[in-house]
């Protein structure tokens, strides 16, 4: 492993920790403040140590992404220092924003952590919502960041000067929009689907069920509801990536050849020395619907990219497949829950459903995880799309191998410790609160 590769992989294993705590920490603060929402409305204790039970969880994931985000800041300054010498003063703005949202979401969690029985009760209430929505605007300004090296806008490139630099232009850049919301209902699809997943795991266990069951169904509501809106965000992230970024979308379908009505390809293997895919199934022009909007549109190919611009295609390919067939397994799973509300209420308890959401547990995290390997490599070889590579913004700095075996054991550590700090609070739920060990409603 080079110093280049070393590099990317150890961006690679902060973003990929990271996203994880983000997404927590972004989506968790909604459900803690709809049970919130309902002890205040009905005094049912279970809903007031549902909510004490998830702010722990919400203070914990609070923690551990502010240390993986303040690396990832260091991280971009050492690792991709005349990235940052360039792109720093263009789309600085959204870092700096964000840094606000966070003081205001740090300073609302303090208040809503320490506040019970001293706030007036919905004035409580509200700074749970203002974590929330500053967790989330958080989200969508590192989003923007990162949609601006996707989209690059703001300024004027000419021999090599980035000129005439307008940071607002470059934060509401083209892909800023379809880029946050895919992210953000991402979060909420991934995080919900997790959330319920655990809770189904306990009802099963016949653990403080009464508990169990209230958080369930709240997370399995966003989880689900995100789920079943998450295809329509990616319809328009992909429509975007088809105009702006041909060679990301072609790597992404292993689209070889150019030509119209295309076809949209399920799963296979593709054999980039004989420049096809094997085994994969395809639905033919529906890839011209899905990216122009016309079954006859052409979409343009990888034999239309120099190879030098073509991005890992393999890599590229699985990952988007696995994000798409998770994605609908998860729409799957919400629509049964759904049929479940509305006309079947005796599957709501059953244990076949609870124990289909506990197998989904981490499929909307891994889909998350696959979601960013195409973003990310499907942009390679650029680090700004177009204007600068990613081999090009590398430090010279020999001996970032060592630096990359070094956060792999931090990471990994803190990932084991935050595993076992759940796991401890999910077993000392019944201890904390003093809830039921048996309840009414039975699983069979």
């Amino acid at each position: 492993m080079d110093d280049f590769i070393a590099a990317r992989s150890q961006m690679a294993l902060s973003l990929g920790f990271h996203i994880i705590f983000s997404c927590i920490g972004m989506v968790m603060p909604f459900f803690m403040a709809v049970s919130h929402w309902y002890w205040l409305k009905t005094n049912k204790i279970v809903y007031k140590n549902v909510t004490k039970a998830w702010s722990q969880g919400v203070a914990i994931f609070f923690a551990t992404g502010a240390v993986s985000g303040t690396v990832l800041s260091f991280e971009l300054g050492l690792l991709w220092p005349k990235f940052m010498n360039h792109a720093g003063p263009i789309f600085g703005m959204p870092f700096s924003l964000e840094g606000t949202a966070f003081f205001i979401e740090a300073i609302a969690l303090g208040f809503f952590l320490y506040g019970w029985d001293r706030f007036n009760p919905w004035f409580h209430w509200v700074t749970g919502v203002i974590v929330g929505i500053s967790g989330l605007v958080s989200g969508i300004l590192v989003v923007a960041a990162n949609a601006w090296m996707n989209s690059p806008s703001g300024f004027d490139y000419v021999n090599g000067q980035y000129i005439n630099i307008d940071p607002i232009k470059a934060m509401f850049n083209d892909a800023w929009f379809s880029q946050a919301l895919h992210m953000s209902i991402a979060a909420f699809a991934a995080t919900g689907f997790a959330v319920a997943g655990v809770h189904a795991i306990m009802i099963l266990k016949h653990k403080n069920v009464e508990f169990h069951t209230k958080s369930f169904k709240i997370a399995a509501v966003f989880g689900c509801i995100a789920a079943l809106l998450q295809p329509l965000s990616g319809d328009l992230s992909a429509k975007y990536v088809a105009r702006t970024q041909p060679a990301k979308l072609a790597a992404m379908e292993a689209h070889f050849h150019t030509e119209k009505s295309a076809s949209l390809l399920i799963g296979g293997i593709p054999d980039t020395k004989n420049k096809r895919v094997d085994y994969g199934l395809k639905l033919p022009g529906l890839l011209s619907f899905m990216a122009h909007g016309n079954f006859d549109a052409e979409v343009t190919g990888l034999d239309q990219i120099p190879i030098q611009n073509q991005p890992p295609i393999a890599i590229t390919h699985y990952a988007f497949q696995i994000m798409v067939g998770l994605g609908m397994l998860m729409m799957a799973l919400s629509g049964l829950y759904f049929l479940a509300l509305w006309k079947y209420r005796n599957w709501l308890s059953s244990r076949w459903l609870l124990n289909l959401f506990a197998v989904a547990t981490p499929a909307g995290f891994i889909a998350v995880e696959a979601g960013w390997t195409v973003t990310e490599v499907g942009r390679q070889p650029w680090i700004i799309q177009g204007i600068m590579r990613t081999a090009d913004a590398v430090t010279p700095m020999p001996g970032i191998i060592y630096s990359f075996y070094l956060y792999t054991g931090v990471y990994v550590s803190l990932a084991l410790v935050v595993i076992f700090m759940l796991y401890r609070q999910i077993r000392m739920v019944g201890k904390l609160y003093d809830l039921p060990a048996t309840s009414n409603q039975l699983v069979h």
